[in-house]
């Protein structure tokens, strides 16, 4: 059993997704960790940068355009069975300048919410993404064998904080 409460991660990293119109921006990933899968866009925080930034600049990296407006909505934290341990934070936006295009890294794409192909995705995505979706706030915790799923746990947030604010402190 993981102890997440003094868990620290070897890398981190950021997830970007944006939705517009009952749609989301996917991204068939081509290299790097995860290459094949459809993803957001996103990567690695290089030093002295904020996960915010580096959101912003890997969205441009991988489809050449500029997200407007992200918020940060949750934080992943994984844990994989071969040692590699990984913390995302994952942003969203509802406008970006540009249009998206095809790079060496992604081949973007949108889909209809309802449509998402969770089955080309990681095994977690699907635990998180649809309170992403709904506005919500997150945190999960998952444990990994390859791509396979062992253990997770999914705390979600209200979409108002004072809503949540007031119902902990009753609940006190």
């Amino acid at each position: 059993m993981i102890d997440w409460a003094t868990w620290q991660p070897s890398q981190r990293a950021t997830l970007l997704f944006i939705l517009r119109e009952e749609k989301i921006l996917l991204i068939h990933k081509l290299r790097g960790f995860g290459a094949g899968k459809i993803n957001g866009p996103g990567g690695k925080i290089d030093p002295g940068e904020t996960a915010l930034d580096a959101a912003l600049r890997e969205t441009f990296e991988e489809l050449d355009i500029m997200p407007l407006g992200a918020v940060e909505r949750g934080q992943l934290h994984f844990q994989f069975r071969d040692g590699y341990s990984l913390h995302c934070a994952v942003f969203v936006a509802f406008d970006f300048l540009g249009q998206p295009r095809a790079t060496d890294e992604a081949i973007p794409f949108w889909v209809a919410l309802d449509q998402i192909p969770y089955e080309r995705m990681w095994a977690d995505d699907r635990h998180w993404l649809p309170f992403l979706i709904q506005g919500a706030h997150f945190d999960g915790y998952f444990e990994f064998d390859g791509e396979q799923v062992l253990e997770h746990q999914l705390i979600v947030r209200q979409r108002n904080p004072e809503k949540t604010a007031a119902a902990d402190s009753k609940s006190g």
